[in-house]
Parts: C-alpha cells; sequence; structure tokens
C-alpha cells in the first residue's frame, strides 16, 4: 500500500470540521436509560445516518424493540481489496445526573483552554462519542484524499449500551450474514497515559446477583422481639462476612475451580508496567484487601473478586424506628477470569447462600445471565498490526493491558460472528466518564483520527481471513 502521507495531511486539514461536527453531535442529549432521552436518540441517529451517507456509505437506521442501531456499509465497488473490518460504537451516553454538579453545561460544549490543553465538556464527550468519531473521521480523511476506502468496512452504532444493550444479541443473529467479517474493533476503551497508547488484550467476564433474604416474619418492633426473633440483617451480614477468607479469597466452595496462575511471563511483564500504574496513583488503596500472593496490578487484571455493591434493609430514614425488618438485601457482582463459568459461579453463590440459611428463613435470587472473560491472543496478526500502527503515531511503545472491567459485547460479537475483537479507544481514567463534567480534549481527538488513518493502512494491508 502506498505510503498514508496524502491521508494523514487530509485528516489534518480537516480536523476543524471534524471537530465541529463532534461538538454538534455531543449536544445532542442521546440518553438511552431515561425515556425522556427517545428524542435525543432519535436526533442523534438522524444525525449518524446522514453523516455516514455523506462520506459515502450504504447507512441506514435499524429499529429494535429498544433503541435503534445504525448500520453503514462500505459499497465493493467502493472499496479496495483486504480483510473486511467491522467497527462497533456506541452513540448513546449516561443520564446527567445532579445538574448543579457540573461546572460545564452537558450539552453545549465549546472547546475551552484548560491551562496548556484544550478540552470540550459535555455528557457523551469522552464515553463515547469522540471515540467512535475518531473512527469515522478517519475514514472520511482515507475516502477523500483516495476516492476510496481502504477495505471493506461496515459500521454499527448502538443507541442503548448505556441501558443494557438488550436489543443487541438479537440483531447480531438476525443481522449475522450481513455483520460478517474478518475482524471486530470495540472503539471503547482507554490509554495507558495521556502519551501512551494501548490494547486491551484481556477483558474480565461479570455476573451480577441480588441476594434478598426473607424471615418468617414481617418487620417486628425491636424491643418485644429483638432478643428472640430473627433477624434477617444478622443473617445476611454473617453469610456475606463469611464469603472472604483472612488471605482475601472468595471462601465459596469450588469458585477458583479451573481458574489458571497468572503465568510468570506475564507476571513479569505486568510488574514493569506497575512502575507506571496510573489507575494505582490515582486512587488511595488504604484499607483494601488484596488477595494474598498477589500484586495490585495481578489482582486487578488476572485474578477473580466477589464484590458487594449495596445493601438495603430495615430503617432507612432519617428518623429514628426501631424495628426487626422482614428482609433484607445484597447486591454483588463477580469479575471472572477465564476458567470461570458465569452459570456455574452463580449456582456456587446461590448454593453458599442457601446453605447457611437457619430454620425458618428463605432465601429469593435475581441476576442476569453474565458473560465469560475474554482474551485475546497477543500473536493475532490484527493485534501485531495495530500495535505498529499506534507506535508510530504515538511514537511510543504500545502498551499491551488487561482490565478489571466487563465488556460483554466483546464476547457477544466472538460467540456470533465467530472473529477476534480488537479493544482499543483514547479514552483516560481522568476524562470524568459518568461524573459530572465529563470531557475530552483535542489533542486525544487529532492523534486519535490519525492513529486510526494509521491502523486501517496496517490491517487492511493483511490478507483477508487473517486470523
Amino acid at each position: 500500500m502506498p505510503d498514508i502521507l496524502d491521508v494523514l495531511t487530509q485528516a489534518d486539514q480537516g480536523f476543524d470540521i471534524s471537530l465541529r461536527k463532534l461538538l454538534e453531535v455531543i449536544a445532542i442529549p442521546s440518553i438511552s436509560s431515561d425515556p425522556e432521552g427517545a428524542p435525543g436518540i432519535a436526533e442523534a441517529a438522524d444525525w449518524l445516518q446522514r453523516e455516514l451517507t455523506t462520506m459515502g456509505l450504504e447507512a441506514r437506521i435499524c429499529p429494535t424493540p429498544g433503541h435503534p442501531l445504525i448500520l453503514a456499509h462500505s459499497r465493493p465497488e467502493d472499496s479496495d481489496a483486504g480483510p473486511h473490518l467491522l467497527f462497533y460504537g456506541h452513540y448513546d451516553v449516561q443520564p446527567v445526573g445532579e445538574a448543579e454538579a457540573w461546572t460545564k453545561p452537558p450539552f453545549a460544549p465549546e472547546v475551552i483552554d484548560d491551562g496548556d490543553t484544550q478540552r470540550f465538556y459535555g455528557r457523551g464527550a469522552s464515553d463515547s462519542k469522540s471515540q467512535f468519531w475518531s473512527f469515522i473521521e478517519a475514514l472520511r480523511a482515507w475516502k477523500t484524499a483516495r476516492a476510496r476506502f481502504p477495505c471493506r468496512i461496515t459500521v454499527l452504532l448502538e443507541g442503548e449500551e448505556e441501558s443494557g444493550s438488550e436489543s443487541l444479541p438479537a440483531f447480531i443473529e438476525t443481522h449475522r450474514a450481513e455483520l460478517a467479517c474478518d475482524v471486530a474493533f470495540i472503539c471503547d476503551s482507554d490509554m495507558w497515559s495521556p502519551d501512551v497508547p494501548a490494547i486491551t488484550t484481556q477483558l474480565k467476564g461479570l455476573q451480577h446477583e441480588k441476594v434478598t433474604i426473607h424471615g418468617p416474619n414481617p418487620d417486628l418492633h425491636s424491643g418485644y422481639f429483638g432478643a428472640v426473633a430473627v433477624n434477617p440483617i444478622r443473617v445476611l451480614a454473617g453469610i456475606i462476612a463469611g464469603m472472604h477468607d483472612a488471605d482475601g479469597r472468595v471462601a465459596i466452595p469450588g469458585f477458583y475451580d479451573g481458574v489458571p496462575d497468572i503465568p510468570p511471563a506475564l507476571r513479569r511483564v505486568w510488574a514493569g508496567l506497575a512502575e507506571a500504574a496510573h489507575v494505582l496513583e490515582s486512587t488511595d488503596l488504604t484499607g483494601g484487601v488484596i488477595e494474598a500472593g498477589y500484586a495490585p496490578l495481578e489482582a486487578i487484571w488476572g485474578r477473580p473478586t466477589l464484590d458487594l455493591n449495596g445493601i438495603s434493609a430495615g430503617n432507612l430514614g432519617p428518623g429514628e424506628r426501631s424495628v426487626l425488618p422482614g428482609s433484607a438485601t445484597a447486591r454483588l457482582s463477580f469479575r471472572l477470569v477465564g476458567g470461570q463459568e458465569p452459570q456455574r459461579i452463580r449456582a456456587l453463590f446461590r448454593a453458599f447462600v442457601t446453605a447457611r440459611l437457619p430454620q425458618g428463613c428463605r432465601a429469593e435470587f435475581e441476576g442476569s445471565e453474565g458473560s465469560p472473560a475474554v482474551v485475546t491472543p497477543l500473536d493475532n496478526p490484527f493485534m501485531q498490526a495495530m500495535s505498529q500502527a499506534l507506535n508510530e503515531e504515538w511514537q511510543q511503545e504500545t502498551i499491551m493491558k488487561g482490565s478489571g472491567g466487563s465488556i460483554p459485547l466483546v464476547q457477544l460479537f466472538q460467540d456470533r460472528l465467530g472473529v477476534p475483537c480488537i479493544v482499543l479507544g483514547f479514552i483516560l481514567s481522568t476524562d470524568a466518564i459518568h461524573a459530572p463534567d465529563e470531557h475530552y480534549d483535542v489533542r486525544r481527538l487529532q492523534k486519535g483520527i490519525r492513529s486510526w488513518v494509521r491502523l486501517l493502512e496496517k490491517v487492511c494491508g493483511l490478507a483477508p481471513g487473517a486470523r
């Protein structure tokens, strides 16, 4: 493939327009979890469909039982040979939350000089409108400079990622033939630092559980019955206290069955990264419990966890009420690694709770189907090509990192489409994602677009069917 200086030049020359358009779409309140956000969702979908069509893609809005998706394809006669690439992003955003906590308006973005950095603020500025806009603008630059796309392209933009992606599995299942590709790129991840790019090579699985312990009675007066009747809070607290041992390990029998240890070579790599682990520097770990035998980064990326996310029971009001509640509820999440199946972990957890119930109590459970962990081999040819492209743009060695988080749709794409998924992006942990004053900076946007130009060159140079 010829030198891409012409495409990079086009991306730079068109950057001011790219930035203006991004601010336009950030200004649209496309909140998926609030019924009042439906007009914003519809407006954003229309806006994106028009933009994708204008740049030469065949784009349409696809209704679902929830919010619509935008699906776009390059025309075969308008694309160079090479692998077929699918790009995924989401155009919906989180609710604003407490409006008074914002110092900048959430849906009126403008570029502001913050010291030596130009930033723009708004809900979705980082998560995830700047992310998908970076690769769309790289495609536009390529089409403008070359009059063709570098290879066959499919773009899928979802409108309900922030509210659970309930419509996505069925959509992928019914559109499998149309979504067939050689590799899928999930553009919803973070950099290692403001100057060092990263590719996320492994994600933890996720299983949510909600358990409610019901006693044999409704709420009781604690003065009359506190000494004799069962207290579901006490029962629940005792069960929770027994879920971990003194070494920080999950004490549910069978929880670690099939869990491989972290390979020594990988531990050495992660030990080197730990010296510059910004995520560890930004959080006070005092009082935290790390599983014995593992460093913090190893525990975050490579070890399974059980976390309490919420407890509710009895008197939660501002005034005093001496009550023995009739029930107590806890919400938990399991972050899983390779070798753990979500359904099996759920069964083990429920058996653990049930076996510890005193006579007269019963447990009620709710939970998601969960998603398993995902690992992309480092020798994947797409991974190697992308690492080389990022190295060239950022003039820094790309970090191949793990994540303590989960992106269930990665497993969904791999299972339903049978293709590797590459996860990368240019978010920073300091972008106030899901929080007031969410923001992004102009430099990362421009470098992100240029990165995708280089990524397209490297990846589209691979043979079709490369895995």
